[in-house]
């Protein structure tokens, strides 16, 4: 019963948060557990909310109707706050995300951290510290989703083998932080989490394993009885793209735009990917070079 995934309901402020978001929220939900309950609140008889619909069926989210009784009151607080007790008394999951900047939520986070529940706050920079204190975990949602706008993963109908090796790294990385190892069925399901329709025969294997050892960025090795993943070493060394880096800059006056840089680089070392550094930006990549800063999206050398 241990290593079951966590049930999560995923409770969305749709008055208060803005749909370009909705993917990075759900990617990163994926790396936490399972949304068994999926749920938007707000006043869908409002063209202040157009463009929900197309969420809802992509993300398979049931939307709940609160009429604006008030002008100028955001009306999807109480019906937000009285499901999440109902789910809450339910005992049917194991933690919330809320997805919300309105600090209004934050006795209602409080009191299921309370009983025991986890609890992930999804907001935008603007989210006062009361909210953000008050979950267990608290995520802004402007850095997600610069994250996923810097790896520039095209939206398209049919996985690519590509998007998934990248899902793959990100997951490894992210255990890796906290010392943690990373099983074949971890990645079998987060990726299934983050794609519903994820399998492996629709790429011509028939075990997960044998997928896993075609990518040349990914080792897998035995842990015990267990199969676990790593990031294999890269090919290209560290040192040598940031002597490229550096001659670069020194051509260039000492300074240059990020995305300029990224791909001089990407054309130079050819199947560069930060992810295969352990880094899962470019630019902290890049700042983490001595006498080298990223200052407002433009790459500078300290030496200069």
């Amino acid at each position: 019963m241990e290593d079951r995934e966590k049930r999560l309901a995923v409770l969305i402020d749709s008055e208060n948060i803005s749909t370009k978001y909705m993917k990075c929220v759900f990617d990163e939900i994926s790396n936490h557990g399972v949304a068994t309950y999926k749920r938007a609140y707000g006043d869908w008889t409002s063209s202040r909310l157009y463009g929900w619909k197309e969420v809802f069926l992509k993300y398979a989210i049931t939307p709940v109707q609160q009429y604006s009784y008030t002008q100028g009151k955001n009306s999807t607080d109480s019906a937000l706050i009285i499901d999440a007790m109902d789910i809450l008394y339910s005992g049917k999951v194991d933690g919330f995300c809320i997805i919300s900047s309105d600090s209004d939520f934050t006795r209602l986070t409080a009191r299921l951290r309370e009983s025991g529940m986890l609890v992930i706050g999804m907001g935008e920079k603007k989210t006062v510290e009361a909210f953000r204190a008050s979950c267990s975990l608290f995520k802004y949602l402007e850095v997600l989703a610069a994250e996923e706008a810097e790896e520039e993963v095209a939206e398209t109908e049919e996985i690519s083998k590509q998007d998934i090796e990248e899902s793959i790294k990100k997951i490894i990385i992210d255990n890796n932080a906290v010392g943690k190892e990373t099983t074949v069925g971890e990645i079998g399901s987060k990726i299934s989490n983050r794609h519903a329709d994820f399998d492996v025969r629709n790429y011509g294997y028939s075990k997960l394993s044998k997928f896993l050892e075609s990518f040349k960025s990914i080792k897998l090795k035995y842990v015990g009885t267990s199969i676990c993943v790593d990031l294999a070493s890269a090919e290209i060394s560290k040192d040598k793209i940031e002597k490229y880096v550096r001659d670069t800059l020194n051509n260039k006056g000492g300074k240059m735009p990020l995305p300029t840089l990224k791909q001089l680089i990407e054309k130079k070392f050819q199947g560069f990917n930060t992810r295969d550094f352990e880094y899962s930006k470019f630019s902290r990549f890049i700042n983490d070079m001595d006498g080298i800063g990223v200052i407002d999206n433009e790459v500078i050398s300290e030496e200069n």
